[in-house]
């Protein structure tokens, strides 16, 4: 996402004040612009809200670089969008390039924003608020679980039962610190619950399509919890690879045929299929409209 820097009056009031006169807006959105680190003065980060500006004040302003997305669902409420597999839900940095933020902004304005995360390699249907209160009712229901979620996933090799479950605990990996979301199996770690149905096995390919079903939240789960059943998702970037290996994609020291070789496909096959929850007394299914088994094998070659 490209940015600019506006310069505002410098009239040594304070940070806040200062937001809320030359923007015309209101407290809670100054303490927003903050709070996102978009306020400097003299080339500093301004972190307090209280803190006097005295120099040159500059605001970071995030213009929209729109590819186009496919809107699954929308109301006035909200959207549901269809992310793809390689695109960040988040700018993770002024530098990025280009994130779903993109297309939210030039959709819907700086008042929207996702109501959860998917991973960057992870594609499928992921909620956009639209405003302040939609996005706060938006995020507790995910926060509380209320949001039932269904996944496909390609993984490695024949599974013989139709339908099981995994119930393991996860935690953060100490052992992988450069890689601060990598996650482990820990009977220590916090509750997480996955179940799965065999959706279809594909012989040419020995990989079987199941239908995930996550009753937890945890990052990676499905990703970790069928690694260490030992199906792990094709196209995984992290779990089952050697440190260097992980370090020379994220490096992208590596080209497409060599990933393919490494991971087993050119992406991660894992795609958010379904979202059902209730919102404002109506219950919402929404499905995605995306042939992601498709989508998957052509990943294959």
């Amino acid at each position: 996402m490209a940015y600019t820097k506006i310069r505002l009056l410098n009239n040594g009031k304070k940070a806040f004040s200062l937001l809320i006169d030359e923007l015309k807006i209101t407290m809670s959105e100054a303490q927003r612009l903050i709070d996102k680190k978009r306020l400097f003065c003299n080339g500093i980060l301004v972190k307090n809200k209280n803190e006097i500006l005295d120099g040159v004040v500059e605001l970071i302003k995030y213009e929209s670089n729109a590819k186009g997305v496919i809107i699954a669902y929308e109301n006035e409420d909200f959207a549901v969008l269809e992310k793809p597999s390689g695109v960040l839900s988040h700018p993770n940095g002024r530098h990025c390039q280009y994130s779903l933020n993109d297309e939210i902004l030039a959709l819907w304005g700086e008042k929207a924003c996702v109501a959860h995360r998917l991973d960057k390699e992870t594609s499928g249907l992921i909620v956009v608020a639209k405003n302040r209160n939609s996005q706060i009712v938006l995020k507790e229901l995910f926060a509380k679980k209320c949001v039932e979620k269904s996944y496909l996933a390609l993984v490695y090799g024949e599974i013989k039962q139709d339908e099981f479950s995994i119930n393991l605990p996860l935690s953060l990996e100490n052992d992988y610190k450069e890689f601060k979301n990598k996650m482990r199996v820990d009977l220590n770690g916090k509750e997480a619950f996955s179940k799965f149905k065999i959706v279809e096995y594909l012989k040419n390919f020995n990989a079987t399509l199941l239908k995930c079903m996550p009753k937890t939240g945890r990052q990676h789960q499905l990703r970790v919890h069928l690694y260490h059943f030992g199906n792990k998702i094709l196209g995984d970037t992290l779990y089952g690879l050697q440190k260097r290996q992980v370090e020379d994609i994220l490096d992208k020291k590596i080209d497409e045929k060599e990933r393919l070789i490494i991971t087993g496909a050119k992406r991660l096959c894992l795609h958010a299929q379904s979202l059902k929850f209730k919102f404002k007394g109506r219950e919402f299914k929404i499905k995605s409209n995306i042939d992601a088994k498709s989508e998957f094998i052509s990943s294959l070659a």
